[in-house]
């Protein structure tokens, strides 16, 4: 597959590699990355299934963090290394290539300020109609890690207290709490995002705190059509 080097999107300052025909990032990932409120005390904070490091470099370039992250793919990995390495970022940036549910052999649990995901969104059963590309497969298909999968590795890396960012489908959200709650991760945070103005919300941002008190901020639904920017869309 032929790379590409492109802008990322209304950061002229940022590229991104990607494939010119199979994977991209998605613009779900930009829009995490501006949801999530990065602190001045905020120390230890790790992306996972990061695809090509798009929130990683964002919040890097936005905040001057240290930022871990991890991918499962090995040509999606390869696309991570070579974007945070384009944009002077190796030193800064660490990605991780393996398997985020079995990240206690990457990373240390309990430690993590904040943990980020933009994961695959699909439930994936063997009569599923799926994309013959299977790194565009893996990428949108819960075929190798699922909800419930994803919230126990938040639960072993957060500290408590510590936020977790998701960015997912409305449709799935009472799934989505549910798995949060089995593992003392508690909904703090939920903004809705439309394409047009009064339709009916595409994506939903969430913030969850693990041992946190019960209590959740609903922000008012986003519209993005026609947007040239994504930054301070979302301000609380």
């Amino acid at each position: 597959m032929k790379k590409v080097n492109n802008w990322l999107f209304d950061y002229p300052n940022l590229k991104v590699y990607q494939y010119e025909e199979g994977f991209k990032f998605s613009l779900d990932s930009i829009m995490l990355a501006e949801f999530a409120q990065i602190k001045k005390n905020d120390k230890k904070i790790i992306d996972l299934c990061t695809g090509n490091a798009v929130i990683p470099i964002l919040l890097n370039y936005k905040y001057s963090k240290d930022i871990d992250g991890i991918e499962i793919q090995k040509e999606i990995y390869d696309l991570a290394i070579d974007s945070v390495n384009e944009n002077g970022m190796g030193n800064n940036v660490n990605i991780v290539l393996g398997n985020v549910s079995e990240i206690e052999k990457y990373f240390p649990g309990n430690i993590y300020d904040v943990v980020l995901s933009n994961p695959p969104y699909f439930k994936f059963h063997s009569n599923n109609y799926v994309n013959n590309n299977t790194v565009k497969s893996i990428a949108r298909h819960e075929i190798m890690i699922n909800l419930s999968q994803l919230f126990h590795t938040v639960h072993y890396l957060l500290r408590d207290k510590g936020r977790f960012y998701l960015v997912h489908i409305p449709e799935r959200i009472e799934e989505i709490v549910k798995c949060a709650n089995d593992c003392h991760l508690s909904l703090k945070e939920l903004q809705f995002v439309s394409s047009k103005k009064n339709e009916k919300p595409i994506i939903a941002l969430m913030c969850f705190v693990k041992r946190a008190n019960i209590g959740c901020k609903v922000y008012p639904q986003v519209a993005i059509n026609g947007l040239e920017s994504y930054q301070g869309l979302f301000r609380r």
